[in-house]
């Protein structure tokens, strides 16, 4: 990692702006893995309290998703004793998966399978806001916590339900995971070499382009809830975010008839647009228009070509494309990527170099930006993640709270949310309905 990453202490940058914008607003999240997850942050990351709702022994699955982990630098297990409190369970340290999606959250473990536990999440719900869940449609219902039945007690709440297929439709129970989702709404098929086999995105594009859709949803149901007194509910699915995120390439097929292909890194309807082989690396130019690739020619010292028949609109140029990648692909593979940086600079063209992980977090504008903030975990120590996308003028966007324990928060949550006594916590806790883990404070 590139000593010039700038980072940040949680805290430190809010304290001259006003609360954020969701400032206010509880979120009860039943959801886990990574749609759901990434959903809720950003809505803790705009100032929501956000409750995760978490199985009382093995947490959100992403828990134990790794290597890597953060380990534990301190012990975990503290010292109060009694019937109520239970060790916590012995994960390996905090997994870098679950990290990345969990900030600004507070932790409850719950049962849902008991009536205790049912009691509580329909305690929480009257007092929400926000729901987002992510079970198979029908199963939140089965235990009396779906949308008609808490709309029932809360008219005001907003329901928001992510699953693979949606609620309706031949397809509606099945289980949706973001690389079968790939494959099937058409995103595999296009992705990959020319001539090559269908290859995955590197990351689950569509599990976090489906917490966008989402975390969009709920903050325009709630700007709707401001006129009309009523709650909503808001059903998303995997599927319909994938195909949706088609864009032109479907659109080629609604409106032409087109059948897409793939393509690598070139385009299908812009030449040229793609990366480069340099001597020693990659490099990525586009020119989407004639200026564009007439001052690339003109970069490259290759004046003739924008007067070239087969080049001179940007129609000519995909139909002969083969001719002009290898005339590029001449000059550029002869030199180096540094010299071929210091040519492009200042040409007024879009290009950029293929970096790694750790080259884009080194990245000048990335580190300008402070785009990496550093928060401190009670059991793992300081914790690098990537802050918020979005910055506000008025507004305070932050890390505050570093992705919470399993459970961390329960006893809190119950006494200082639903206002549980004593007595009341501890017939929960005897049933089964929560779980409180002993952690050294």
């Amino acid at each position: 990692m590139s000593s010039r990453v700038r980072y940040y202490n949680a805290g430190t940058l809010a304290k001259d702006l006003t609360a954020g914008p969701l400032a206010g607003i509880r979120v009860l999240d039943l959801t886990r893995i990574l749609a759901g997850p990434y959903c809720t942050m950003l809505l803790g990351d705009l100032g929501a309290q956000v409750i995760k709702v978490e199985h009382p022994t093995r947490g959100d699955d992403t828990r134990s998703w790794g290597p890597p982990f953060k380990l534990y630098e301190r012990k975990v297990t503290g010292t109060c004793h009694g019937p109520l409190y239970k060790d916590p369970p012995p994960f390996t340290g905090e997994s870098a998966y679950y990290l990345c999606v969990n900030r600004n959250k507070q932790s409850i473990t719950v049962d849902m399978k008991t009536d205790e536990g049912r009691q509580i999440l329909i305690d929480l719900a009257r007092s929400s806001d926000v729901l987002v869940e992510n079970y198979v449609p029908g199963k939140l219902a089965q235990y009396g916590l779906g949308y008609e039945e808490l709309r029932e007690i809360n008219p005001r709440l907003v329901y928001a339900s992510i699953t693979g297929y949606g609620s309706t439709g031949p397809y509606s129970g099945r289980p949706g995971y973001d690389v079968i989702i790939e494959a099937e709404a058409g995103l595999m098929h296009i992705t990959g070499e020319e001539g090559g086999g269908p290859v995955k995105v590197g990351v689950a594009v569509t599990d976090l382009m489906t917490g966008l859709y989402v975390h969009g949803a709920i903050m325009a149901a709630l700007i709707s809830r401001s006129s009309t007194g009523r709650g909503q509910h808001i059903d998303a699915s995997l599927l319909q975010t994938q195909v949706s995120m088609l864009a032109n390439i479907g659109s080629n097929y609604l409106i032409g008839g087109i059948e897409a292909q793939r393509w690598g890194t070139r385009h299908a309807s812009i030449a040229p647009y793609q990366v480069f082989a340099t001597k020693d690396g990659s490099i990525c130019i586009g020119a989407g228009n004639n200026a564009q690739f007439s001052s690339l020619c003109h970069t490259l010292r290759r004046p003739d070509l924008p007067n070239d028949p087969r080049f001179r609109t940007n129609s000519d140029r995909i139909e002969n494309h083969v001719d002009l990648v290898t005339i590029i692909n001449q000059v550029l593979s002869a030199m180096t990527t540094e010299e071929v940086l210091d040519m492009l600079e200042g040409c007024g063209l879009p290009y950029g170099l293929v970096n790694n992980v750790a080259q884009t977090f080194a990245h000048p504008q990335v580190v300008a930006r402070g785009v990496v903030r550093e928060i401190r975990h009670p059991f793992v120590g300081d914790i690098r993640v990537v802050g918020p996308a979005v910055e506000y003028s008025e507004s305070a966007v932050d890390v505050r709270l570093p992705p919470p324990m399993l459970g961390q928060h329960t006893e809190q949550i119950l006494r200082s949310v639903l206002g549980y006594n004593d007595q009341q916590i501890e017939r929960a806790v005897r049933g089964g309905g929560a779980t409180i883990y002993n952690y050294n404070r």
